[in-house]
């Protein structure tokens, strides 16, 4: 588990996640209470919070389980196959191949008074997890045009369509497109956080295959929150020798260096408990 975080019941079920989609989606078979809770153990879950998680990962409509004798397995449901699908699918896909970029930009603006605190938080939260910036009240941008539909799904769902605009355009003659881009988004933060990745990742040379196992779950469950953190700007509005290039490399190499031999180790774990 990363040092940077506690292993409390939010984490849990976080971990959790993340071992249901690296290694319980790909096999597609059931699998044991004991074989769970074992996983999320060598992760510094404690039993009772990974129970605790999977009783409420099921309450929530991703898990199934069935009883055979006095024991439990655990099935995925289709909502929860498909949402692991997709998370799999931005997870492992982010951050590969030039984002190439017409130079335009769509722009929202969407006005919520103060007094609507809880409003404005959603909707600051959704719109920055698809990627928008807001480089000054009101107003949220992104350079990839095609978020135009996330942003009206998003709008939508809090009933606020009506109280919105959107339009895109290029920047104009007026200020400066990186001072904007600087005011958006705090890309230093985002870095930071890419080269704590790095530092973390870079040197670690697991043998065992339980080592190797331990290791794939802390590399996908930290990698999982970068496609909520970097918007993916283009190449020419990031800093120059972006730290995001490197941490993408070292995630594509080691994930696929230790994936045989951690579903090996899972394989094994699911097969004690037979």
């Amino acid at each position: 588990m990363s040092r940077r975080r506690e292993v409390g019941e939010g984490s849990a079920r976080s971990l959790l996640m993340t071992i249901l989609g690296e290694f319980t989606l790909p096999f597609g078979q059931p699998v044991w209470t004991a074989t769970l809770v074992r996983a999320l153990g060598l992760v510094g879950v404690e039993e009772k919070s990974a129970r605790q998680a999977l009783a409420r990962t099921a309450a929530e409509g991703w898990l199934a389980s069935d009883r055979v004798g006095r024991r439990v397995r655990w099935t995925l449901t289709d909502a929860g196959r498909r949402l692991l699908i997709e998370g799999a699918q931005r997870i492992y896909t982010f951050g590969s191949g030039e984002q190439s970029w017409d130079g335009r930009w769509l722009v929202v603006l969407i006005s919520i008074p103060e007094s609507m605190r809880s409003l404005r938080h959603k909707l600051r939260t959704q719109l920055s997890w698809a990627g928008f910036g807001s480089p000054s009240p009101g107003v949220w941008i992104s350079p990839r045009t095609a978020v135009e539909a996330d942003a009206k799904a998003i709008l939508d769902d809090l009933d606020l369509s009506g109280k919105a605009l959107s339009f895109v355009a290029e920047y104009g003659a007026l200020g400066n497109q990186r001072d904007m881009v600087a005011a958006a988004w705090d890309l230093a933060e985002i870095e930071h956080d890419y080269e704590e990745f790095i530092a973390e990742f870079a040197d670690l040379d697991p043998r065992s295959s339980s080592d190797v196992f331990l290791a794939q779950i802390r590399l996908v469950h930290e990698w999982r929150r970068f496609p909520f953190l970097d918007p993916q700007l283009p190449q020419l509005l990031l800093p120059p020798q972006w730290s995001g290039t490197a941490a993408t490399r070292l995630f594509e190499d080691k994930h696929t260096r230790w994936r045989e031999s951690a579903r090996r180790r899972w394989s094994e774990l699911a097969a004690e408990d037979h």
